[in-house]
């Protein structure tokens, strides 16, 4: 029995061993021709994106600060500019590559290393924090297939976050408690440089917003509700590998691949752990903290609003009508569908929404494949298309303070 179990596992080792080294081979040679030293052993890689980012020592202090996990921890730090990059940003990482050096060979320990990688003219197409995670990452994997560390763990962090005290042995053993985890999310406080001033007004309320979105997405019955944000997610390798790893967008990187891994498997929010983004306006990339806050100073003196309950309230009349459509031919959906909000039922018309069901009910001989499947379909980017669809016709936009004071179940 042993050896038979034994031998199981290595065929799975194997495999994994197999996939890892093609999803490898696959990448640009000029982004994975640098290394993590073999030598450091790591089972948890921390990838940071570094871009003009005069302030990173005090993430490196930070992180040296954690408690230590039981394994080895490499921090990774990508210091990476692009072709249109100006001359300041770029001396700038040229700097930081420097004192990163400098800051690893006083601090660096056998359990616990810091290393820089510098990238310069990055192609002007993909530049930026995403191809920066990707390169990190994939770098990441390649280092645990070289150690034949079989559940790796990737760490994603950003160049201005402190962490709670409690992050690295948390998330390590998250994922030693649970062989079924994939992902892990993170709780994120911003901190401001000036405690009572108008960014960090702005800042709370864009907290708010977004625990109110994960809220009603919980809510109405939406199996992907967790945040996306870049700064404050861990993924196995091999699950990194499995959905193809990360995407090499301008902004908006850490949504796109993290609804591929909630799909993949399960994740769990450690709310325990907690990331603390420097909030800053900004107009580097086109989503996130940055961009929300730069539109929030512009139109100082409005209200800020979110998109209203009601919305939300009429795609759960939908979400819950989901295990019905199984096995249904089209007249059965159709009857079904009778009842929703007419703005819904237009945009169930526009994305054709019956073609998806029929793929839903052609691909799927169990009900938890259907439910899977329908979501995949009806996934996130889906959601915000629909809300956007709905405001302010028919649904006006709501003050965010006539919304926060609604308890979410299961919070």
């Amino acid at each position: 029995m042993c050896s038979t179990v034994w031998e199981g596992e290595s065929v799975l080792v194997l495999f994994r061993v197999k996939n890892w080294k093609s999803y490898i081979d696959r990448q640009k040679k000029e982004y994975t021709r640098f290394r993590y030293p073999k030598e450091l052993g790591a089972e948890i890689v921390v990838v940071i994106p570094c871009y003009d980012e005069p302030g990173l020592q005090a993430t490196l202090q930070g992180l040296r600060a954690c408690e230590p996990p039981a394994v080895n921890v490499l921090v990774a730090v990508i210091i990476n500019s692009g072709v249109l990059s100006n001359n300041d940003a770029v001396n700038q990482n040229r700097i930081t590559y420097d004192e990163v050096s400098l800051f690893a060979s006083r601090y660096n320990e056998s359990n616990f290393s810091f290393f820089p990688v510098l990238f310069e003219r990055l192609p002007r197409k993909h530049a930026g924090v995403g191809l920066a995670r990707k390169i990190g990452m994939d770098l990441a994997v390649e280092h645990f297939l070289r150690n034949r560390t079989e559940r790796g763990i990737i760490i994603s962090l950003d160049a201005d976050c402190l962490v709670s005290s409690n992050f690295l042995t948390s998330i390590y053993e998250a994922f030693q408690q649970d062989d079924r985890l994939r992902v892990t999310i993170h709780k994120v406080r911003h901190r401001v440089d000036e405690p009572g001033s108008e960014l960090e007004k702005q800042v709370r309320q864009y907290e708010a917003y977004l625990d109110y979105y994960r809220g009603m997405l919980k809510e109405i019955g939406f199996p992907y509700y967790y945040p996306t944000v870049g700064s404050a997610f861990a993924v196995l390798a091999d699950t990194y590998v499995k959905v193809g790893g990360m995407g090499r967008q301008q902004g908006g990187e850490d949504f796109y691949f993290l609804h591929k891994v909630f799909e993949h498997g399960k994740a769990k929010e450690l709310n325990d752990v907690t990331v603390y983004p420097l909030a800053r306006y900004s107009d580097r990339v086109p989503f996130g903290t940055g961009p929300a806050l730069q539109k929030m100073m512009d139109e100082a003196g409005n209200t800020p609003t979110v998109y209203s309950r009601r919305s939300f309230l009429e795609l759960k009349s939908l979400f819950d009508l989901v295990d019905a459509f199984f096995r249904q031919d089209r007249e059965g959906v159709a009857a079904r569908l009778h009842g929703l909000h007419p703005a819904l039922s237009r945009y169930l018309n526009e994305i054709d929404f019956m073609r998806m069901v029929d793929d839903c009910n052609g691909n799927s001989t169990r009900l938890d494949t259907f439910r899977k499947r329908f979501f995949h379909h009806f996934n996130a980017f889906r959601i915000i298309k629909y809300l956007n669809r709905v405001h302010p016709d028919p649904f006006p936009r709501e003050p965010i303070s006539a919304v926060l004071s609604h308890p979410f179940p299961g919070d």
